[in-house]
């Protein structure tokens, strides 16, 4: 049991992830978009959103930290354990209020707004829901355990199985005995990773970079009396029909 869910689904979710994508940017270029509902409803937006991405950013960077960077670099570089756990324990705490205030605002303009309501599709439901459940498994993982209860070093155990993952040789049995939320937490992220494609979470990936070196728009003033305006061509025909007759 323990290699098909540490196993068996991670790669799983992967490969849908991969080819979803695929197949999303090939059948549906046109829904390749935020489906942005600013214009239905902006004033909870305003503060929902900033919050939700900030949030976010925040925690997908301390979820790479504490995954990607192995404990034996980090002790390498001169950097205390505790100094760690409390920048980690801390810095999660705080984007992922700020992560659950954005979401909450967001959920309830949804149900709120009747506009917004009405043009929210059942993908969005499901995508809202999953966040949900992610965002409540991650907080009760850093809040309850880690700030609150007695603590559990992920670093030793979770970080390591999911690098193997990547380098094709996950350890599963370094799961069997982390804490319960830890593993709901771990496995609700690769199956939010299969779910991502079909979504509109793939805007993320149409960032317009290319903003960056695209050549200035410019924009020239004008200067002095505006020009004459260019006859149209039927008053230049009739103009010099009428300079003919007066010649003759």
């Amino acid at each position: 049991m323990s290699t098909f869910v540490w196993i068996v689904v991670p790669y799983a979710c992967l490969a849908v992830f991969v080819l979803g994508h695929v197949w999303r940017w090939r059948r549906d270029q046109f829904g390749w978009t935020t489906h942005t509902s600013q214009l239905l409803e902006s004033r909870i937006l305003r503060w929902g959103s900033p919050l939700f991405h900030l949030g976010a950013f925040g925690v997908i960077g301390g979820h790479a930290m504490g995954l990607l960077v192995p404990a034996w670099l980090t002790a390498k570089l001169g950097v205390p354990e505790s100094l760690y756990h409390a920048t980690a324990v801390w810095g999660g705490t705080l984007t992922g209020v700020m992560l659950v205030a954005g979401l909450v605002l967001l959920i309830a303009r949804r149900f709120v707004k009747g506009r917004v309501r009405r043009a929210t599709t059942t993908m969005d439901k499901v995508l809202y829901a999953a966040l949900a459940a992610m965002v409540v498994l991650g907080m009760t993982a850093t809040v309850g355990t880690n700030l609150l209860g007695d603590g559990y070093d992920y670093r030793e155990t979770i970080a390591v199985w999911f690098r193997g993952v990547f380098w094709f040789s996950p350890q599963s049995h370094l799961m069997i005995e982390a804490p319960l939320v830890y593993q709901l937490h771990a496995i609700g992220g690769f199956l939010f990773l299969a779910l991502w494609p079909f979504t509109r979470l793939v805007h993320v990936w149409s960032a317009p970079l290319a903003y960056l070196w695209r050549p200035y728009v410019v924009y020239r003033a004008r200067r002095g009396a505006p020009p004459a305006p260019v006859p149209a061509p039927a008053v230049v025909r009739d103009r010099v029909l009428a300079e003919g007759k007066r010649g003759a």
